[in-house]
Formats: C-alpha cells, sequence, structure tokens
C-alpha cells in the first residue's frame, strides 16, 4: 500500500495478543541471549523442534541457489533513479501511454480525456506479473495494477468542484478510468523493451469494468444491487495493489484501501465500519457528480451505499460489498470478465503470494489485511492440484476449480516461535465460548466480515502485513511488515523496544507438513544504521539500512528482492525508496541451518536499486531467463524526464509526474543481481 493512501486508523476491536506481546514473551523466556540480539533470540526460541528448525525436515534440501553479482549501491536523494555499475535501467509504459487507437497520445498539459485514459494506461503503477507468450523471455504480457491517483497531475489544473461542490462528471469518469489494472503487450526489440501498440491483448480493466462474483458470496443477499439484483455481478475494482498469481496462467489482483471510495451517511454495518467506509463523503466525493444529466446507469450514485430504497435491490447499500476481494484476470484473452473470488476473504487486500504447486496437494495463497494491527490470513483450495491444468483451455473456469471452494484460515503467532492457522469457518469456536456460525450465520456471512472472524478466533494482530512471498528452493513463507506508527508505547520493554514500530520487518515460517501450524522467525528488522542496537536488531550498516518494507518476491532462483514505502526519516534523509536482494538459503550457521539476517551475515544483504524523490518502489517482476526485472515507480515527485531512467531533469525544470515500470538490464546480457 502506498504510504499516501493509509489513514494509519486501528479499527481492530479485538484484545487478541498482538504480534509484539508474543515477541515479547518469547524473548523473555530466552534472556541468555545478549540484548539486542532479537534475531537470535527467536531461532533460540523456536528449537530443534520447530518446523523451520528441524534438521533433518526433507524440505531443507535444496538445489544450490546462486551468489549476489553486485555490491550495494550508495542511497540517493534525486529525482533520478539509480542502479548499479553495469545495469541500464529504462522506462517502459509510463501512466498515459495507449494501449489502442481509441487512446490518444499522452499529453504534457494534462487534457487526455476520460476516454483516452479507460484505453491506456493508468495511474500509480503497483504490482505486476509477466506472462511470457510461448516461453519467451523477450515477448510477453505484463499484467499490472493501478492503485490510486494523483489529481493535481489527472488534469490539466488539478480537481475541481462548482458552486455546489460537486465534481464534474467528466474529471470523475477520467479518474475513475485511472484506477483498476491492465494487460500490455511487451516486447524487446534490438535489446530494448517497447509496448506493442494496439495489441489484441492490450486491454484495461477499471472501476467501472463489469466483473463477475464467484464463489460462496455470489448470488447471496449480501451482494444484490439496484445494478445485480441477482448479485452476480458487479462493476469495477479500484485501489488494485499487491498481485498474485496462479499456476494456469492467470493474474491475481488485490483490492486494498477501496473502503474510502463509498460513503454511508446512515448508521454503519458492522462490515462497513470494521473497514472503515466512511460516513461524510468519499476520498474523490465520485458520488458528488450523481444525478448529472449525462450520469449512466447510476454510474456515480453507486458509491453513496446509504439506504434509500425498501430493499437491497432498489439501491446501492451493498455495493461495498463487492469490493474487498481478489480478482482473477485471464491476461491471454481480449474478451473474458475479471471474476472476484469472494472464498478467499474480504478485507483489504494486499498482496497474494502462492505457494509451491505440487501434484496432488491443494493449493495455497498468503494474504496480508495492510492495516495497523489486522491479520494474516491463507487460502487452501479444495482441489488438489492436477498438473494437466496449468495449461486449460478455460482459465478462468479452472480459477472456478481451485480458487471458488476451500478453506480460509488467519494466522496466530505464539510466544514458543511456533503458530495455528485458525479456521474461519461455521463450527470454528470463537474465544468467547461461541462459534463463528453464530456470530455471523453463515459462510458468506462470515466471508463478509472476515476481518471480525479473526478477531473473534483470537487471531495475532499484525503491524501491517503487506506482500506475502515463497521461496521456491524450499517452501518457506515470508511477509512483510511494513509498520505500526499506533502501536502504544506502553507495550514496549527492554526484550522489544519498538513501538511504535516506525520501521517495520519481515517475518518467516514454514508450514508443518500435515497440520494447522507452523514455525517462525523475525527473518529482518528495518532499521537506520546509526539506530541503538534496540533498534537496529539485524546489525544494518549504511550499505543497506532501509525502512517500511513493502513489495516482495523471489525470483525463480531464491534470490528473494523487497522494496520500501518510507517515510521514517532516519531512512529518508540517506536515500529515497529502494529494492533490496538477499539470498536467504545462504543465511546459515555452523550446522548447516538457516539464520535471519544478523550483524555476522548483514552484508548479504545489499540495495541494488533506489527510484527518484518521492516516490514509492513497488511492483516486480521477471523474465523467465531472468535477464530482465520490471520495477514499478508510484507517485515520484518530478520524474521521469527521458526515457532513461536514470536521468535528472536540468535544474529547475518540473515535468507532469508519471508514474511508470522501469525496465532493468545487465549491459553484458546476463541474469540481474547474480554473479
Amino acid at each position: 500500500m502506498s504510504r499516501d493512501t493509509t489513514d494509519n486508523h486501528d479499527r481492530n476491536p479485538s484484545r487478541n495478543p498482538s504480534l509484539h506481546d508474543v515477541t515479547d514473551a518469547c524473548l523473555i523466556k530466552n534472556q541468555r541471549i545478549p540484548a539486542g540480539d532479537t534475531a537470535a533470540a527467536m531461532v533460540v526460541a523456536m528449537g530443534k523442534g520447530s518446523c523451520l528448525r528441524q534438521p533433518d525436515a526433507p524440505e531443507l534440501t535444496v538445489r544450490p541457489a546462486p551468489t549476489l553479482g553486485f555490491e550495494s549501491i550508495n542511497g540517493s536523494r534525486t529525482d533520478g533513479c539509480s542502479v548499479p555499475p553495469g545495469y541500464t535501467a529504462h522506462v517502459l509504459a509510463p501512466w498515459g501511454t495507449p494501449l489502442n487507437e481509441l487512446s490518444r497520445p499522452w499529453r504534457q498539459d494534462g487534457s487526455n480525456t476520460s476516454v483516452d485514459q479507460a484505453n491506456a494506461m493508468g495511474m500509480h503503477h503497483d504490482g505486476m506479473h509477466f506472462f511470457p507468450l510461448d516461453g519467451s523471455s523477450s515477448d510477453g504480457l505484463l499484467a499490472i495494477n493501478f492503485e490510486f491517483i494523483d489529481p493535481q497531475a489527472l488534469h490539466p489544473n488539478g480537481p475541481t468542484t462548482d458552486a455546489s461542490a460537486n465534481r464534474p462528471p467528466e474529471e470523475v469518469r477520467k479518474e475513475i478510468n485511472a484506477h483498476g489494472a491492465g494487460v500490455v503487450r511487451v516486447k524487446k526489440v534490438a535489446g530494448r523493451w517497447q509496448v506493442v501498440e494496439n495489441d489484441p491483448l492490450n486491454r484495461r480493466f477499471t472501476s467501472a469494468t463489469v466483473m463477475e462474483l464467484a464463489g460462496p458470496l455470489r448470488g447471496t443477499d449480501h451482494v444484490k444491487t439496484r445494478f445485480s439484483p441477482t448479485g452476480t455481478h458487479c462493476r469495477g475494482t479500484n485501489n488494485n495493489c499487491g498481485n498474485g498469481y496462479t499456476p494456469w496462467g492467470t493474474y491475481l489482483s488485490g483490492e486494498e484501501n477501496w473502503p474510502r471510495y463509498f460513503v454511508n451517511k446512515a448508521t454503519l454495518p458492522s462490515d462497513q465500519a470494521r473497514l472503515g467506509v466512511r460516513a461524510t463523503n468519499s476520498e474523490y466525493s465520485w458520488e458528488s457528480a450523481a444525478g448529472a444529466p449525462c450520469e449512466v446507469d447510476d454510474e456515480f450514485a453507486r458509491f453513496d451505499v446509504t439506504p434509500t430504497g425498501p430493499s437491497a435491490t432498489d439501491d446501492y447499500r451493498n455495493e461495498a460489498s463487492t469490493y474487498g476481494y481478489i480478482v482473477e484476470i485471464d491476461p491471454f484473452s481480449a474478451t473474458t470478465r475479471a471474476v472476484k473470488r469472494t472464498a478467499m476473504g474480504r478485507f483489504r487486500h494486499e498482496g497474494c503470494g502462492p505457494g509451491r504447486a505440487v501434484a496432488g496437494k491443494p493449493l495455497v495463497w498468503y494474504m496480508g489485511d495492510d492495516s495497523n494491527n489486522e491479520y494474516l490470513y491463507k487460502f487452501v483450495s479444495d482441489a488438489l492440484w492436477d498438473a494437466d491444468d496449468a495449461n486449460p483451455a478455460d482459465r478462468l473456469a479452472t480459477g472456478d476449480k481451485y480458487l471458488d471452494s476451500g478453506s480460509l484460515y488467519a494466522a496466530r503467532f505464539d510466544a514458543d516461535g511456533k503458530g495455528e492457522w485458525l479456521l474461519l469457518d461455521v463450527g470454528t469456536a470463537t474465544t468467547d465460548g461461541s462459534t463463528l456460525g453464530a456470530l455471523y450465520g453463515d459462510l458468506p456471512g462470515i466471508l463478509l466480515n472476515t476481518r471480525g472472524a479473526g478477531d473473534a478466533v483470537g487471531a495475532t494482530p499484525m503491524d501491517r502485513p503487506e506482500w506475502t512471498a515463497v521461496n521456491p528452493l524450499n517452501g518457506d513463507a515470508y511477509v512483510t511488515l511494513t509498520n505500526n506508527k499506533v502501536r502504544p508505547p506502553e507495550k514496549v520493554d527492554a526484550a522489544n523496544p519498538r513501538g511504535p514500530n516506525r520501521h517495520g520487518q519481515i517475518i518467516r515460517w514454514r508450514e508443518c507438513e500435515g497440520q494447522p501450524t507452523f514455525s517462525w522467525d523475525i527473518f529482518v528488522f528495518g532499521a537506520n544504521a546509526a539506530g541503538t542496537t534496540d533498534i537496529n536488531r539485524s546489525g544494518l550498516t549504511e550499505a543497506n539500512q532501509f525502512a517500511c518494507p513493502d513489495g516482495m518476491k523471489f525470483d525463480s532462483r531464491g534470490v528473494l528482492w523487497f522494496e520500501t514505502d518510507s517515510r521514517e526519516s532516519t531512512v529518508t534523509e540517506y536515500t529515497n525508496d529502494q529494492l533490496l536482494a538477499v539470498i536467504p538459503t545462504h543465511l546459515i550457521d555452523t550446522h548447516g541451518m538457516q539464520v535471519p539476517v544478523n550483524a555476522k551475515n548483514q552484508v548479504d544483504l545489499r540495495r541494488f536499486f533506489v527510484g527518484p524523490n518521492g516516490c514509492e518502489v513497488t511492483g516486480i517482476a521477471f523474465t523467465p531467463d531472468n535477464k530482465t526485472i520490471f520495477v514499478n515507480i508510484s507517485h515520484p515527485d518530478n520524474w521521469p524526464s527521458s526515457e532513461i531512467a536514470t536521468d535528472i531533469p536540468p535544474a529547475g525544470v518540473k515535468v507532469r509526474p508519471r508514474s511508470s515500470t522501469v525496465v532493468i538490464q545487465r549491459e553484458d546480457g546476463g541474469e540481474i543481481g547474480t554473479a
């Protein structure tokens, strides 16, 4: 999630023990560890009996990973990108790039129309994935999220209102069309990647695009609206942040800070209150354009979810209930509708990291709810993976098979370095002696109230869980916890003094085979290099100091890449947001066991890329041969000034900022990042 879209509210009313509570307890039990060495303390606390540390666990047998082939670059605070020596970085498909002939070229003065925007790259690039065409590493499809907008840059002179504070319909349509997701064909020609103009597979999904509802909530009273009285379809997706993908070749887009786009001036239902639907006006006041003579099918009125009619099919009281899901897109089809997979829960979805696909076993996806003190989730398919489904004739029908029926869990992290996945289903006991069925009636009711269900079963409130990723070499899973600035100071003690948590951390866990349990540790703590040992618990130096980890993904070689979205001044005074790399399987102790980042091995965590001033570095994708990395730059201040991402505009020159994808390659054509 961009730091520009979070509201930093703590909407979790539960008293569930938080992650810092259990970390405190875990470390207190192991006081023989020197003060400040939290990572080491976590390893001791987990002990030999844990899944992550068990030396004879068969999944620890992995093929060797390569070594990093670059040194950390210096931090940077300029209006240009930075890469290591021997690398190039070019701008690809910036906001406004036409995808078809219905869009005119992007105009520097901001005068492109809403129709142009509906047929061009959206704003604030975020999560993405590269889908090769015929296995190619030089020709494929980028599926990409467009998280939110900068109205000042989007319109010629910023957003406007009339005397009654109503927004102009044309401006609202343009803003709606700048959100969502897209698919764009990209191809390498003479060594440079470029957009394939007017390719039949180029397409956009906006906050107005009709989509299917699938899974347990489809057709229920919870999602029936005036637009869809049968509750089978809906309009639009927005605030699409992190992403995932499937082994059958589809893209998964997470709807994150969507609640702020709706307003309910009546009493908020429990699910809307728990998620943060607004009570006075929406983020961009799209609902204020309702009633305009040019309005079509309540395109603006639907963002006001205040009940006005005798039933749900007479108004839009349930419109917000059609948001908050994982959206599946078939990038290889120019005509199929996107599908919202309601079985995977309804909350502020960040990433949707897939586990390893193993024939004969269920498929797994891990998902973070990116808000203060929210939960980590796991979805497990009922269907067992059939490798014949990897290349199906109908990809979305395959999605029906694996994504519409399964089990949703919320995570509880225990003080002994172990944890449990808590099933969110009707028969699950709550901490007060009731059941989720008694609270919410049935599975659709539980899914509609996913956060409330997590509260009720005792899930662990986390420090804003964002992206998840699974190591392809051994199946270990990771989640970025970007920060938690509202963690109360009274929770701080000598063993875990990071509260409020301004720097964030990355947690790692390993599933226990055949059990709803796992073992976990803290892989790395974000910190400024000059911080005390109470803050800088991973021993970071100027060469790798970071704060607020956010986007994250493993490449096929086992290299972990993670990005930052920081406003922590102790780090940002040295560098803009960045991309770092580390190979977790290379961080081992004298017994050959994996350990977290610490003062002795921190040199193996290296800064690879730095973005321009004001930006968030987010979204990451790789070509199959690992010779190209795509990285997104969201909401830059004064960039790009040319097609060369590292170029800096001349002094005093201001450009209309354009979020873009940056393509990084080695000058010698080798694999990115490794020796």
